[in-house]
């Protein structure tokens, strides 16, 4: 049994992976780079420090990796505003509190976005802590954020909620089991192949089964 839960945010409790995806074609453009967007949204998910090189190379990275991240910041800062939190982002953290969890947000975004994004889902009264991409050396599919996560809190074992196998991915190599929500547009079948234990349609839905899920209750 665990005693944390871990919540992913871009993508989990706030719809934000098409805007993401969106601001890094543009980003992308202004380097004469064009991807295909359904690639790009393909890693999202992912902090900027590990997608720029998987959707282009490692000599992209070194050249203009900083610079895209910095372009992909000012195209998707104008679309902030457009962000709303799926329905029962609230009601959900709520819930997994009262059965005993304590509650840590874990983005691979960047921390004023995070910031932001805990207002919209009205969780400051409810998150034990949050961390960001700002806080590691490495974001998922690296294991870093999680484990950092973990350590912001003084329990001892964790489980996931996230969107995307990158989420899955990061917690399995930090031997964390993940509870994947299909809200980031990813299939189940590609979310359980990347390690979630249980796979639910919407955040409500996962709210109605929570009894069946890690999530039950927490570690005494």
């Amino acid at each position: 049994m665990a005693d944390t839960a871990i919540f992913d945010v871009d993508g989990t409790l706030v719809d934000t992976n098409y805007q993401h995806a969106l601001a890094w074609y543009r980003s992308f453009l202004r380097f004469d780079i064009v991807l295909p967007i359904w690639r790009i949204h393909r890693s999202i998910g992912m902090g900027g420090d590990q997608l720029v090189p998987s959707l282009t190379s490692d000599d992209v990275e070194n050249r203009h990796g900083d610079a895209l991240r910095e372009a992909w910041t000012e195209e998707f800062e104008p679309m902030i505003d457009e962000v709303h939190p799926f329905d029962g982002a609230h009601d959900l953290l709520v819930e997994v509190k009262r059965r005993g969890f304590q509650v840590v947000l874990a983005s691979s975004g960047k921390s004023e976005h995070v910031e932001h994004f805990l207002d919209l889902v009205d969780a400051r009264g409810l998150a034990d802590a949050w961390t960001s991409s700002d806080d590691v050396a490495a974001s998922k599919p690296a294991p870093d954020l999680v484990q950092t996560a973990l350590e912001r809190v003084p329990g001892s074992s964790g489980v996931m909620i996230g969107d995307s196998p990158w989420d899955a991915i990061a917690a399995a190599r930090a031997d964390i089991p993940t509870v994947a929500v299909r809200t980031g547009g990813f299939s189940p079948e590609e979310l359980r192949d990347a390690g979630a234990a249980d796979v639910f349609d919407s955040l409500r839905d996962l709210i109605d089964g929570l009894d069946d899920t890690p999530l039950a209750r927490a570690r005494p």
